[in-house]
């Protein structure tokens, strides 16, 4: 789905896909209360940075089994 380039930043197959994992990502960092801003965040920690990608995983996988068990 992603592919990595020699800077490090992250390219998406779907363009439309970038903007609603951003949407999602906006979405949990204001549910777990990290206040996440578009544009520069260099003022939050790793630990909050790290809780809203690990929140992100969570409800991921939590959707996918739901699907997968015909709810």
């Amino acid at each position: 789905m992603s592919s990595s380039n020699s800077t490090g930043t992250s390219k998406m197959s779907v363009p439309e896909a970038k903007d609603a994992m951003n949407r999602f990502k906006m979405e949990v960092a204001k549910e777990i209360g990290v206040n996440l801003k578009d544009g520069y965040n260099g003022d939050l920690t790793s630990a909050q940075t790290g809780s809203i990608g690990g929140e992100m995983v969570r409800q991921m996988i939590k959707r996918q089994e739901e699907q997968m068990s015909g709810r």
